[in-house]
């Protein structure tokens, strides 16, 4: 009888120690993971230990384009294709590319990578990238750079040969879509600066509006009187609070930051400005940009100034990666007025771009010149700096110095800009080569026409 209760209690006695083990396991197991974190601390190594996981492949995403007069419809295509992966990468045509596809560019090259290379959403940059997504270049995007989509707005890209340049993307199924930006292109700036020229040359007896409002409004007084025209869009920007939250970082400067301060029109936003911001931005810790209003850059640049309006520079500016924040609409002078106002403008800005429209902040009787709006003080901005190269360096010789408040502070700098290019060099380059420039508005100005009239809805968020 003994024997056989011996025997029947052996399985148990097993499953009872079979049960302790892997509990003391499953334990260990927990315990272990419990100090992975202090594993080098224990000398324990989490390879060691076999319980690393693989690191998720980074999506890494190609777009290519000539960025030609470089605008913010340019910089929101960069963000939409970088919303696609987590890592983008951009190619930048080359001059001679262009020439031969479109016409002679605006900017060369250099300047070109300048401005790619500043927007925030950019990871990576290509130079002289081949016009068309070619075979052997395909393969190099695949193979050497590790891409695994590549990007095109909606708006079709037809060679000369009439063929699509995107073909072989599209045939291989490694193609994404996103939407264009509505209401600007480099055509229609370009033809913005041809009608300016135009109308610069017709005698002042004739009674029409300034570009500027035009410009700000989306008239072409030709058109409209119904003269010949180019045919060339003007502004049709429709300004949203979503573009505004899409373009900002949604960050305000810390408790013990450094804020410098710098402002201007920064009008057709170029390679001069984005060197000059990247200066100023490495001598703080916080970038604050104040961007002037139309009537104000009207008032002293002239009356077919400002080519692009403030919701498109503002734009333009967001983009820039050395930019902290913008004042939208700020005052000509920084003056002593703005120390005990500019906390609550600001504020307001801040709190009208995350619940109604930013601009709110940016209406016509907070927008006047010499409008008390925006701070030293407040802000506790450290330094306000001002570049060599200026539209106008003659504001020391001014009786209403702008900068005659953080001169005397002992807070104001120049600093010595890299380049020198100003709003009206772009200008200039486009007026000595006039004739070229508007045969190829005309040629794209067609294609723009027949993408707008047969164009679907996509989302662009």
């Amino acid at each position: 009888m003994k024997m056989g209760s011996e025997a029947k209690e052996q399985p148990s006695m097993r499953l009872i120690v079979s049960c302790l083990i892997t509990g003391a396991a499953v334990v260990a197991g927990f315990s272990l993971l419990y100090l992975a974190p202090n594993c080098s601390s224990l000398g324990l190594g989490l390879g060691s230990l076999q319980w690393r996981k693989k690191k998720k492949k980074p999506v890494r995403v190609y777009m290519d384009g000539c960025f030609d007069m470089m605008h913010y419809g340019h910089c929101n295509a960069l963000r939409q294709a970088r919303a696609l992966g987590d890592q983008l990468v951009v190619g930048v045509v080359s001059d001679a590319e262009i020439t031969v596809n479109k016409g002679p560019p605006v900017t060369p090259l250099h300047e070109r990578m300048i401005m790619v290379n500043a927007v925030k959403w950019v990871d990576e940059v290509i130079p002289d990238a081949p016009y068309a997504i070619t075979e052997d270049f395909m393969k190099k995007l695949f193979d050497e750079y590790n891409i695994d989509y590549i990007i095109h707005g909606d708006d079709p890209c037809v060679l000369p040969d009439g063929t699509d340049a995107y073909a072989l993307a599209k045939k291989a199924g490694r193609y994404k879509q996103i939407k264009r930006t509505e209401g600007v292109s480099s055509t229609d700036i370009v033809g913005r600066m041809l009608l300016c020229v135009r109308e610069r040359s017709v005698s002042d007896s004739h009674n029409h509006s300034s570009l500027q409002r035009q410009f700000s409004h989306g008239h072409n007084q030709k058109l409209e009187d119904g003269g010949s025209g180019s045919g060339t869009r003007v502004s049709h920007f429709l300004p949203t609070s979503r573009r505004i939250v899409q373009f900002s970082n949604g960050k305000g400067p810390g408790p013990d930051a450094r804020i410098v301060y710098i402002d201007g029109a920064f009008d057709l936003f170029h390679a001069g400005h984005v060197e000059i911001l990247r200066i100023a931005r490495g001598l703080g810790d916080f970038l604050l940009v104040g961007i002037h209003n139309d009537q104000t850059v009207s008032a002293k640049r002239g009356t077919h100034r400002p080519i692009m309006n403030l919701h498109e520079r503002s734009l333009s500016v967001l983009a820039c990666r050395y930019v902290d924040e913008v004042i939208i609409g700020a005052p000509w002078e920084v003056s002593k007025d703005m120390d005990d106002n500019l906390k609550g403008i600001a504020l307001h800005m801040l709190h009208r771009v995350h619940r109604a429209c930013p601009w709110a902040c940016c209406s016509d009787r907070q927008l006047q010149p010499g409008h008390p709006a925006k701070s030293v003080t407040t802000f506790n901005i450290s330094l306000v700096v001002h570049g060599t190269v200026a539209e106008n360096n003659d504001f020391e010789k001014e009786s209403d110095n702008p900068y005659a408040v953080p001169i005397s502070m002992g807070i104001f700098k120049v600093l010595e800009s890299p380049l020198d290019i100003t709003t009206t060099t772009i200008i200039r380059r486009i007026v000595a080569n006039h004739e070229a420039y508007q045969k190829r508005n005309e040629k794209k100005a067609a294609s723009e026409k027949k993408y707008y009239e047969g164009k679907t809805f996509l989302s662009d968020d």
